[in-house]
């Protein structure tokens, strides 16, 4: 969609009142510009996946509108129909750079080229293949994931291969795997057209995910009798149009979750035919448990215990555990509120217990269901297996089987892979601190913004005796400051490729426009470098994404992610395709687990439901225990810092801070106060505010309202110069390794 700066003013009045009462900015494309034609695409920002219509003119976009044959409809936010301006962004990088006496300078591609591959031949042969490592990111393409991680796991031998979803997707994936055996929801957006209720928490929809928030609005105003229930510390707007707001003391959701399963079964409202049949009960040491030892766990979680816990009354606990159950159809819906815990997987697996208790999955409109932060969190880095621990389709290093599995489908001996994970995300960038990674690529990311207490990975970063090289499309993104070598890369519809959203679905970037300058699609760039670094030819004998795109196919067609029948020919065709998908006349799986919905189950099985990815084929119910953040407010550092997104924004902002319009709209952070805080300190709106933690200290402007609870200050993580994450702590749940980004203990005082 293209709009005038006159347009946007008045989406953004009429969306101001919207927000008011919760409803996001989403519209229809209006009157279509002439262009010459239309390419098919998938939006750049967040999990949602909307379809969109990229259109050319005399070889250049013009416009953007949504996809009316994608599942947005044609709808879309202000930041997708506003895209267009960041393709032509004067920071732009056209050319390979490199650092010279501390200035990047222009190169060719065959000085930046041989550069990055004799250093990271030279720290193979000095340090062998795990001083060298590989950081992705869930905005990279399909085919770019899976090359890079094949790159270096296959042809380096070397397992340090990350992405920036350990930041923000790992414990949804440890949740999914413990629970059901497999990643990635079970529903899909299918779902909410069917829920009578919708439990969301730790996420503030309307304005992370504002189709989908769209979707839940309409679905509410088309049934009165839908509920909304919304758990969350601050008053979001998507707080707003609840049926019940649940405010509670930050990081005491686990025992939430805890209560409202302990209501259940003392109100018999639990699905007993349904888990007795088809869940097993399990503690935290892996042992199988009765149903009666579950109760019997939940009696320190009644509600009033909690109460004392979370500052929720026991009456609002009874309440949304019985409208959850009693609901024919209920939805769950999380993303970083959740996942940015210590506890993050345990908080993942109660949400899910909650499902299995009451039997509210594998039917339309019942279904726990994970939201992603980025665009190809899902379909790139966890389905193909871009992390440390994983080979591709939910295989696993260190099974033995699993390696074997695929150096037969990569045509490696057997027993050469690397058998022991590589550094997860926090523990790589630590190792770079320490000289033990010597050499590291980084593509799509930039975590010189991202990563928790990010002053101390920055110094990592500036350590004289590591060599970084980026693959990046502007020049201004913070990492760039520390790099050596930068590749110009082809962005977003510059090159085609596959992204992969929130429910499965698998949808095509058309190339719409050939790249600036000397920028090369990455799929190209890392083939050559491969080659150059010593790997096989033969392991990366790809001319295009499609090529690699076929590849993958293959080697996830033995497995429960089988999408053998999405062809690079029904994606140009088709606006997406969710997998399962085994052949080229399957429409695609719209629930899991269930038989005669999901292809992975045989036609003839014996049961409804089937959890393949347990050896018994059931789904565990966990004991998970209450556990409180790492670092909680104290006399020292009273309050509660939280962090996240606001609608205008996306991550650092490196791509929405160079549309006009969404830069003017919202220039700069802030720290959100409540007003009762607030006056205490005497503090008022735009009031200069420090806030200190035990790593940092910053000033911002204040905003104060009634959006935090007491004892709560959140800001917004965009803006580079007001960098929270500089404050922030990077303490990690032991089971995903994912940081705890939502909660650290914080002092403010007015200046």
């Amino acid at each position: 969609m293209d709009i005038t700066r006159r347009e946007f003013l008045k989406y953004t009045a009429a969306s101001s009142a919207f927000m008011a009462i919760g409803g996001p900015l989403a519209f229809a494309a209006s009157k279509d510009q002439t262009v010459d034609h239309w390419v098919k695409g998938v939006c750049r920002f967040c999990g949602t996946g909307c379809g969109v219509m990229v259109g050319v003119k005399n070889k250049k976009v013009v416009t953007v509108k949504g996809d009316p044959n994608n599942h947005n409809a044609g709808f879309l936010c202000l930041k997708g129909a506003l895209m267009t301006p960041i393709i032509y962004a004067k920071e732009r990088i056209t050319e390979p750079l490199i650092r010279k006496n501390g200035k990047l300078v222009p190169a060719t591609w065959d000085e930046a080229l041989n550069l990055t591959a004799s250093k990271f031949k030279e720290a193979i042969k000095k340090y062998g293949p795990t001083s060298v490592a590989y950081y992705g990111s869930g905005q990279a393409l399909t085919e770019e994931t899976y090359l890079a991680s094949k790159i270096f796991k296959a042809g380096l031998k070397c397992n340090n291969v990350e992405g920036n979803p350990r930041l923000c997707m790992a414990s949804a994936v440890g949740g999914y795997v413990t629970t059901y055996g497999k990643d990635e929801p079970c529903g899909s957006y299918d779902d909410i057209n069917a829920a009578t209720c919708f439990f969301i928490i730790g996420s503030n929809t309307s304005e992370c995910h504002p189709i989908i928030f769209k979707k839940i609005a309409a679905r509410k105003q088309a049934d009165p009798n839908v509920k909304v229930i919304v758990v969350d510390p601050r008053k979001t707007n998507t707080a707003r149009i609840a049926d019940i707001h649940v405010s509670f003391k930050p990081g005491t959701d686990l025992a939430i979750l805890n209560a409202m399963a302990y209501v259940i079964i003392e109100e018999e409202l639990d699905n007993y035919r349904f888990h007795s049949k088809y869940v097993n009960f399990m503690d935290n040491q892996k042992n199988k448990r009765t149903f009666e030892d579950y109760k019997k766990f939940l009696e320190d979680y009644t509600p009033e215990k909690v109460e004392k816990i979370s500052g929720v009354p026991a009456e609002t606990i009874r309440k949304i555990a019985k409208i959850f159950a009693e609901s024919s159809a209920t939805m769950s819906l999380w993303t970083m509120g959740i996942n940015q815990r210590i506890r993050g997987v345990w908080a993942n697996n109660l949400i899910s217990n909650l499902h299995l208790l009451t039997g509210h999955i594998g039917k339309p409109g019942a279904t726990p269901f994970s939201l992603t932060g980025q665009p190809n969190a899902c379909g790139g880095v966890r389905d193909t297996g871009g992390l440390s621990h994983l080979l591709p389709a939910g295989r696993l290093i260190k099974k033995r089987e699993h390696r074997n599995e695929m150096e037969e489908l990569w045509g490696l001996p057997k027993d050469s892979l690397n058998p022991k994970p590589g550094y997860h995300t926090v523990a790589l960038f630590k190792a770079l601190g320490e000289g033990k990674i010597k050499a590291l690529l980084i593509l799509c990311t930039n975590p010189a913004q991202s990563l928790p207490n990010v002053n101390k990975y920055r110094k990592a970063m500036a350590r004289k005796d590591n060599f970084i090289a980026l693959i990046e499309c502007f020049r201004d993104a913070e990492t760039v400051k520390f790099a050596d070598v930068v590749f110009p890369a082809a962005f977003w519809c510059e090159r085609e490729g596959v992204y992969g959203c929130s429910e499965r679905r698998y949808s095509l970037i058309g190339k719409a426009i050939d790249p600036p300058g000397k920028c090369r699609p990455t799929v190209n760039i890392l083939v050559d470098l491969a080659v150059r670094m010593g790997v096989d030819p033969k392991l990366v004998p790809f001319k295009n994404s499609a090529d690699v795109w076929d590849e993958w196919r293959k080697v996830a067609r033995p497995t429960p992610y089988n999408f053998w029948g999405i062809t690079r020919e029904r994606l140009r065709k088709e606006s997406g395709i969710r997998w399962p998908c085994p052949t080229e006349d399957h429409p695609g799986t719209r629930i899991r687990y269930v038989r005669g919905e999901d292809p992975n189950i045989p036609k003839d099985y014996k049961h409804k439901y089937f959890f393949y990815g347990k050896p018994d084929g059931k789904a565990v119910i966990w004991f998970r225990p209450y556990k409180g953040p790492a670092e909680a407010p104290d006399k020292d550092y009273p309050f509660v810092l939280t962090t996240g997104r606001v609608i205008d924004h996306w991550h650092t902002g490196t791509m929405t801070m160079k549309v006009p319009e969404l830069r003017r709209s919202f220039p700069n952070a802030y720290v959100e106060i409540n007003e009762k805080d607030a006056k205490k300190m005497g503090i008022q709106n735009g009031d200069r505010v420090l806030l200190e933690t035990r790593r940092d200290k910053m000033v911002f402007p204040a905003r104060v309202s009634d959006v935090c609870r007491p004892g709560l200050v959140f800001v917004p993580w965009f803006d580079v110069n007001l960098m929270i994450n500089k404050l922030t702590k990077d303490a990690f749940d032991p089971g995903s390794k994912q940081p705890e980004f939502k909660i650290c203990a914080v002092r403010i005082k007015k200046v």
